[in-house]
């Protein structure tokens, strides 16, 4: 049977899916600036108006998408709630660590961990969904390890920094397809669950004083609100723009973001950017190219069998 044909309308979505994903790794990528510019402020402080400022949004969002029933099927869910209170943790320790990282002016290790987060996914999905790992993928996770391996050795310490992103951001993404929702719902249960907690610490600060949001200055303030748009813009164009793309293309454009990070930290930011890290990233962009080879490999054959 011959293949079909791309309608026009299956254009004009993939079109649509492309710019959405794209403005979401471009936000991403240009995230840093925004960091750094809340750098002077405690991070708790940060994390917690991150949150709550993304629930109006997300719940907006939502509701301009005509979604409620499924949310309020999935808060009437024990499991789902349990599940989503392990995503949602999942996902403040790694905005935790990206905040501070880029205020302690380690924004080149918060790249390296977003660039082997792809690799570091792989080995999950095959340890604990015995998920096959083809020739090229294990040779991009061997690169990938000698990367680790190079920084560990010259620095005297594992790149944690860059580990524990890569494997909280691919710890998330795993035990977030358990979430039987939508990414939009999924992140305003998320968000919401936190809101708890962060809402009572922000409630303290303002209490005793402590705060930047009452007691700071205007931009202080309009810093702490802006931490939301910043945090859930991005979140929902992705989870709009993904559901309208091939796996692969969304494959090759989250490189974009960590690129985009790599650029602000060395050329803006004036980061050390050494010998050895110059070795260590040259391993991983090989094994993010044989990865990617392999992926697209993937993609043709199974459109050839589709239109066979």
């Amino acid at each position: 049977m011959a293949a079909e044909a791309i309608t026009p309308d299956a254009d004009s979505k993939a079109r649509r899916g492309f710019l959405l994903a794209l403005g979401a790794y471009l936000l991403w990528g240009l995230l840093p600036f925004y960091m750094k510019a809340v750098a002077h402020l405690p991070l708790a402080e940060v994390i917690a108006h991150r949150i709550v400022w993304s629930v109006p949004i997300a719940a907006a969002v939502l509701i301009w998408a005509g979604r409620t029933a499924d949310f309020k099927a999935a808060i009437r869910s024990p499991r789902t709630i349990a599940m989503a209170a392990l995503t949602a943790a999942l996902i403040s320790v790694n905005w935790g660590i990206y905040v501070w990282a880029i205020a302690v002016d380690r924004t080149v290790e918060t790249a390296l961990g977003y660039y082997i987060n792809p690799l570091v996914s792989v080995v999950v999905g095959a340890l604990l969904l015995g998920e096959r790992l083809n020739r090229l993928q294990i040779a991009a996770v061997a690169l990938a390890a000698v990367a680790v391996g190079v920084l560990t050795i010259e620095g005297g310490k594992l790149p944690w920094v860059s580990l524990a992103l890569a494997f909280s951001f691919a710890a998330y993404g795993f035990f977030r397809k358990t979430l039987p929702i939508g990414p939009s719902q999924g992140f305003l249960l998320e968000v919401l669950l936190l809101s708890v907690p962060a809402l009572g610490y922000i409630i303290f600060l303002i209490a005793t004083g402590q705060d930047h949001f009452v007691s700071g200055s205007g931009t202080d303030t309009a810093l702490l609100i802006g931490c939301g748009p910043v945090t859930a813009v991005p979140l929902l164009l992705f989870a709009f723009g993904a559901k309208l793309l091939r796996l692969s293309t969304i494959g090759l454009m989250q490189y974009i973001a960590p690129t985009m990070v790599f650029l602000i930290a060395v050329l803006i930011f004036d980061e050390p950017f050494g010998t050895t890290q110059a070795i260590a990233f040259a391993l991983i962009w090989a094994a993010l190219a044989i990865y990617s080879w392999s992926m697209l490999a993937t993609a043709r054959r199974a459109t050839s069998v589709r239109a066979a």
